[in-house]
């Protein structure tokens, strides 16, 4: 038999069943406000966004290794490519870039094009600092600790911090 080509994120995104985008960012949304609330301290959501995200990242990798067909990755840098390329598109149907890569090739960039988070998100001047997309930085990293490439993670220059 011969060996199972690769999908693409694409052609896995349209094969899956999918939440309306609307009610996944309201919902995203409403779990920010109420960390808000519960935490008071815009660092601990920050954790907390970054924790949840780890423990989401860590039970992706089992769904995208069985629907993507993907081959163990060889090293960082393809490991990134498939999660912008295949991971975002398939979960978020967005596109990302990796970009940035230093010398070493160890830390890099991951540019999305369109981030369904931020729809409808205006945040006010006392969420100073709230890295609202943290969750999406704790994916990743989980992630990459199920591929084999324990990382910390984290948002840098950000675009999915929205401004009030």
């Amino acid at each position: 038999m011969a060996p199972v080509a690769p999908k693409s994120g694409d052609a896995i995104f349209a094969s899956v069943d999918r939440v309306n985008a609307e009610l996944f960012t309201l919902t995203y949304g409403a779990i920010v406000r109420q960390l808000l609330t519960d935490l008071e301290e815009v660092d601990e959501v920050n954790k907390q966004l970054d924790q949840m995200g780890y423990n989401i990242g860590v039970r992706l990798v089992d769904e995208f290794l069985a629907k993507s067909n993907v081959n163990r990755c060889v090293d960082f840098r393809e490991t990134a490519e498939v999660i912008a390329k295949v991971g975002f598109k398939m979960f978020l149907g967005v596109t990302a870039s990796v970009t940035n890569w230093d010398a070493e090739g160890t830390t890099c960039s991951i540019i999305l094009e369109d981030n369904p988070l931020v729809d409808f998100v205006e945040l006010p001047d006392t969420c100073q600092g709230l890295y609202y997309c943290n969750i999406l930085s704790g994916v990743i990293r989980g992630a990459l600790e199920m591929f084999l490439f324990p990382s910390p993670s984290g948002v840098n220059e950000n675009r999915s911090h929205v401004a009030a």
